[in-house]
Parts: structure tokens; sequence; C-alpha cells
């Protein structure tokens, strides 16, 4: 009989993404963004029919997709290579080539807010004339008038919610990641929907669900975010539902059925709840998938939902009432099952002051294994690495690498308190909570010193770059992707809506002087003498290519082992299938050669 090897890295490399979706109204189309054919362009399916079909082609990255409710067009959101400049375009309902609807000058933001129910009505949020603190408008679809509905002051002001009646408007006002303000504007008069809105505390997700009532999600003299209620006509405020130790998020309102549905996030998987306002009954949902990245209520009151699992790609499923969930998309990895992939371990270690971390620990085959272990500081911060999939990690460990992710201080889905504690403080707690990992590693027999390799992106990448320069004895060698390499100079590269925030995230560069030297990695580069690897993609506005250049260039004049990619049409990302493909083989390719 014919005998086949074992799955190879490369069928890892073909898996694809879906970033985002959008169904009609009638429910006979579903729209999503894929980079199926290897960039990044709008799919649909015709349903009930699961066979996807190009719908739009733009090749770049798209924010939202929007139906107009009387099926006569599409809207959609895309950058230029990554640079995240989204602009607002026009598709036919049919599917075709984009058109620019409201567009600007390729430096300017423009930005889906809402769409009136007759579609006629276009929201927006742009940076043109205000790129810090960004302006509301709204762009009259019949006779492209165009009006000035919130001039955004102090802090990015995003408008988060419209009322029916188009009369009233929800704002909300960000000062960092975990302090953003809601305000509700009534003609000249404004209301905050917390009673406190100088107290620190976040509220979103702001939902109509009549022109005088709005439910949200807030933080507000809590740990976990909870369902609140402001009443416009009374100007009160309420508490409506909390979950212990569950933070809720991604609030949807389900009018036909008065019901909300709602996703909770605690540690490294979600859940899903319904809750009914007629009966106040609260009823958890079954899910497929160990992630959520959005869920869509369509009239009739069908779930649409985007997840994933550690071994699954994402897919988008769908939930008819009083059914079970159909798989839509059958995104997976090619010619290999679920099985022969790696599910993580959840772990918890202790750090140097006591608190306890969660981590993730992928564990290498048996037959695949190399005896080299990865250590993968995730991004944001203020994010967690979680059980979604990820083709990278299911690569690596194909090649033989254990994988070990830990959820530092500063990390999401363990309370507001624990998120705030990496705010003015980059480098000392979250790089020791990393220090107290890697030793646990080597406490429990995972890996030693002669066998970890050193690997992050984004926030990860300048936490690996810290780590290399402050403990380069704990590693073989070093991936850097995008990271900050200087945080002066990061703080004043950051997109201009960015810098109001830059404050209470990571501090001022004259006031914390001493601290932003310590914690900056390129005062550490006698300390990074192990091989490195750096890549950049050339259009990042978040961190910019300098932030790699300047590091690679003082390591090469310290005749450092250092090699360096630059992808000239990529941003803080890889969009493009191709460039992915190159970034990965390149890892590994330099894992192996440093694995003697």
């Amino acid at each position: 009989m014919i005998k086949f090897p074992k799955p190879t890295v490369e069928q890892f490399f073909r898996t694809y993404a879906i970033t985002h979706f959008a169904v009609s109204d009638d429910e006979k189309q579903l729209v999503f963004n894929t980079n199926l054919n290897g960039k990044m362009n709008l799919w649909a399916i015709d349903l009930p029919h699961t066979f996807p079909y190009l719908f739009a082609q733009k090749e770049e990255s798209c924010d939202f997709i929007k139906f107009d409710p009387e099926n006569r067009y599409v809207l959609a959101g895309f950058d230029r290579d990554g640079d995240e400049n989204h602009q607002i375009y026009a598709i036919p309902y049919e599917g075709g080539i984009p058109q620019p609807l409201v567009t600007g000058e390729e430096t300017e933001k423009y930005f889906y807010s809402h769409l009136s129910k007759d579609g006629k009505r276009l929201y927006y949020i742009t940076s043109k004339d205000n790129p810090s603190f960004l302006n509301a408008r709204m762009r009259n679809l019949e006779d492209d008038s165009d009006v000035l509905i919130n001039e955004g002051e102090v802090s990015p002001t995003i408008l988060s919610a419209v009322s029916e009646d188009e009369s009233a408007y929800v704002f909300v006002r960000q000062f960092a990641n975990t302090y953003a303000t809601a305000f509700v504007k009534l003609g000249d008069e404004t209301y905050n929907l917390t009673p406190d809105a100088d107290k620190v505390h976040l509220a979103y997700n702001p939902i109509f669900t009549d022109n005088k009532t709005i439910y949200f999600t807030t933080d507000y003299e809590s740990n976990y975010a909870y369902i609140a209620k402001f009443d416009i006509e009374t100007k009160t405020f309420s508490k409506v539902l909390e979950i212990e130790n569950e933070n809720i998020d991604d609030l949807k309102w389900d009018k036909r059925n008065n019901l909300f549905y709602f996703i909770t996030t605690k540690g490294v998987t979600d859940k899903l709840y319904s809750y009914d306002l007629n009966t106040g009954e609260l009823k958890g949902v079954t899910i497929p998938v160990d992630t959520i990245s959005q869920v869509h209520v369509a009239k009739t009151g069908n779930l649409y939902l985007l997840g994933t699992r550690a071994t699954m790609p994402p897919n988008i499923f769908k939930l008819p009432r009083n059914e079970e969930w159909n798989k839509l998309t059958n995104n997976g990895v090619l010619g290999i099952e679920e099985k022969e992939m790696v599910d993580p371990e959840v772990v918890s270690y202790e750090s140097f002051d006591g608190m306890e971390i969660e981590a993730l620990l992928f564990k290498a085959k048996p037959e695949y294994d190399n005896g080299h272990t990865i250590f993968w500081p995730h991004g944001g911060p203020q994010a967690a690495e979680r059980k979604t999939f990820r083709a990278m990690f299911q690569s690596f460990l194909n090649r033989g690498y254990t994988i070990f992710a830990p959820n530092f201080r500063g990390s999401t889905g363990y309370g507001s308190e624990f998120v705030k504690l990496v705010e003015q403080d980059w480098g000392h707690g979250p790089r020791l909570d990393c220090i107290a990992g890697i030793d646990w590693l080597f406490d429990n027999k995972v890996t030693s010193k002669e066998k970890l390799f050193l690997v992050g992106g984004s926030y990860g990448g300048y936490m690996a770059l810290l780590l290399h320069g402050r403990h380069p004895e704990y590693f073989k060698a070093v991936v850097d992707i995008f990271g900050p390499s200087d945080l002066f100079t990061f703080i004043n590269s950051v997109p201009p809506h960015w810098k109001p925030i830059m404050e209470r995230w990571l501090g001022d560069p004259e006031r914390d002087k001493e601290r932003f030297v310590k914690d900056s990695p390129v005062t550490y580069l006698d300390g990074m003498t192990k091989p490195m690897l750096v890549i950049q993609g050339a259009k990042d506005p978040r961190v910019v290519k300098e932030e790699s250049d300047q590091i690679v260039a003082k390591l090469k004049e310290e005749d450092r082992d250092v090699e360096y990619l630059v992808l000239e049409d990529e941003g803080h990302g890889f969009s493009k299938k191709e460039n992915e493909i190159k970034v990965y083989k390149l890892m590994l390719d330099f894992l192996e050669k440093h694995q003697a």
C-alpha cells in the first residue's frame, strides 16, 4: 500500500486568517475578510451554501464590513500595506472592485462607526483636522453633504453608538487601555454614563435598546467588567449583571427576543452567555471553540460566531435558535487532523513577589521533540496568550520545539488590577515574571539554558531585546519581531492618536528619564552577545522601522551576530501569506542553525 510521510512543517504554513465577517439582514450572504488567495481580500458565501468565492479584491487589510440594510451596497475599510490608515470604500452588493467613498490623504484615518437604519447616513471617525483626538462626522450618502458631529478633545474620542432616531450619540473617550469613559450627547448637552468620570475605569460596548436606554459594559468600581444601564430620561446609572471573576465583553443585542449575548473572558479561554431582559434568566451557551473573535446576532435571533482553538484555525459557525452549531467555513491545516497537533497545558507558577502567573505550555510530541524550547513573551503588553491557533506555534512544534508562553502581569483576562500592573512598568515586573517562568522551566526539567531560545513580537519583541540584554546567560539565540528598542524614541514615534494615552501607559520621558533609561533595551547592548534575528515591517505605524534599524546598526557596530529582514510591504504583522511563510522559514532556519 501507499505510505505517506509524517506531516511537514510546510503544511502549517498554508493555513489562512479570517479576521472578521458580516451577514446580510436577510441572511442570504456572508462576507468575510481572509487571505485565502494569499493576500487579504473579501470573500463571500451565499447561504445556506458554504462554497466561498471572491467578493471584493483590494489585497489590503480590512478593518470592518457592513451591509446596507436595503441590499444596495457593502461598506468596508482598507489600509495600505499595513499602515493602519484605514479609509472607507463602497462595494456593489453583488461584489466587485471597492470604490473610494470616505477617503482622504494617505496619512489620514477614516473609521466606520454607524449606518442609519435606512442606509442613507454614514457616521464615521476621522483623524482629518484632529489627528490626536479625532472627530466624528456624518456623511449623507444621498447628497454627499458631510457634517461634524463631535470634535474630540483631551483624548482620542470615538463615536460608539447612535440611537435609532439619531438624536443621541454615545462617545468613548480613551485615556489609556484601562481608562476610557463614556458619555451620551443630546444636542449640546452631555452626560457621563458612569457616576464619576474621574475614577479610573473602562466604559465601552454601548447599545441603545431604545432611544432612551443605553446598556454597556464597565468595570466602574470593580475588578471585572459587568453590564450596566444608563437611563437618559432620569440620567441614572445602575448595575444590571455581573459574573464573579469573569470579565464581560462584546455585548450584542437580540432585539427580536429582548435578550443580550455576551462573551466573558477568564484567563486563556472564553465563554458565551445569553441574558433575558424579560425574565432575568442567564444561560451559558455551549461554543465549538476556545476563544471567540466575533459574535453576530441576526434579526431572526440566529447566532454567528468567529472563533478558534489552539489546534484549529479561525472558522465561522452558525447557531440557528434551538439547534446545533453549523460550521460554515472549513479552514484547517492542510492534510492534518486536530489530534495530530498540540493542545497546550495550562500551568501556573509563583513569580518573584509571590504573584501567581498563568502560562501555556505547548509540549512537542515525542516523535518530533528536538530537545529545545522557545520562550514566547506575548505582545500588547495589555493582551494575553490564549488558546488560539497560531500557525507559527504549530509549525515550530512540528519541527520539535516546545513553546512556553506566560501571561505576565499586565495581561488581560485576570481582572482590571492585574492589567494595570504593567502601566509605567514595562521593564521591571513583567521582566521578572518572565525570569520566574524560565526558572520554572528549568526547575521542572522542561529545558535548560543550553536549549532555550527567545522569540517575541511587538511588546514581546521589546521584552525579547530586554531579556537578552539583561539576562543573556539564559538563552542560546534571540528573535525580535518589530519590538521597540529605545523607549525615548518609541514614545515620540507612535501614531498621533496614541500620544495622549502614552503618559499613563508608558510614562513621561522627562519626569521618568531614569526609568526610561533603565527599561530601554538599547541600554544593555553589552549584554546582547547571543546570535539575533530581527524582523521588521517597513510600513509599521506602531513600532516604526527606525526602532529596529537603530538596534541592528548598534549591534553591527559591535560586530555582533545579527541578521535583519525588512518587509517593504508589511506593517505591524503579516497580511500577505508569502511574507508570512518567508518569515517562518527564516526563523526556523535561524533556530536550527543555532541548535548546536
